[in-house]
C-alpha cells in the first residue's frame, strides 16, 4: 500500500472525536491489519518518573512485557538512545528481549514531546530482513501525529 494512503489514514484517525486511547488503538489496528508483515504493534510510554517503559494499546499476540526497563531490549534501548532501532534479524542482537518465537525482526521509533522522548511505537514481524526506509518513514509520521495528542 501507497505510504501516503497510510499517512492519511493515520490523519483522519488521529482527527476523530474518539478519546487518546482509542485513537492509538485504533492506530495499531490499521497498520497491523494493512500492512502485512507487521505481525505485532505496539505502543509503550514512559511510566511516571520510573526509568521504564509501561505497555499501553497494541495488537498482536498478548505479551509477557508490560514494563522494560530503560536500557533492556530494543524497546528499552530506543528510551535511552532517542533514536530509531531496526533489527533486521532479532538473533544477531545481544540485548533482545524475545517477545516470542515467532519474531525475527523489530523496528521501534521513539515519540517526542517537546523534545522529550516520552514513548515509542513497537513493531515486530514474523519475517526476517523485512523493514525499509519506508517504514521507517511511515512511522516516524506516525510517531510524529501521535505526539499532537499526548
Amino acid at each position: 500500500m501507497e505510504i501516503t494512503v497510510l499517512q492519511n489514514y493515520i490523519d483522519t484517525i488521529i482527527a476523530s472525536k474518539q478519546a487518546k486511547e482509542e485513537k492509538l488503538q485504533a492506530i495499531c489496528d490499521y497498520l497491523e491489519s494493512k500492512i502485512s508483515y507487521y505481525d505485532w504493534v505496539g505502543f509503550y510510554f514512559k511510566n511516571g518518573d520510573k526509568n521504564e517503559l509501561k505497555l499501553a494499546q497494541f495488537t498482536g499476540e498478548p505479551t509477557e512485557h508490560t514494563t522494560i526497563p530503560f536500557g533492556k531490549g530494543i524497546c528499552g534501548q530506543v528510551a535511552v538512545s532517542n533514536k530509531n532501532f531496526v533489527v533486521q534479524d532479532v538473533t544477531e542482537q545481544d540485548n533482545y528481549i524475545s517477545c516470542g518465537w515467532k519474531v525475527k525482526s523489530e523496528i521501534v521509533i521513539p515519540i517526542f514531546v517537546d523534545g522529550e522522548n516520552i514513548g515509542q511505537i513497537d513493531i515486530d514481524s514474523h519475517i526476517a530482513n523485512t523493514f525499509t526506509k519506508d517504514d521507517e518513514i511511515l512511522l516516524e509520521y506516525v510517531c510524529n501525529k501521535v505526539a499532537t495528542i499526548l
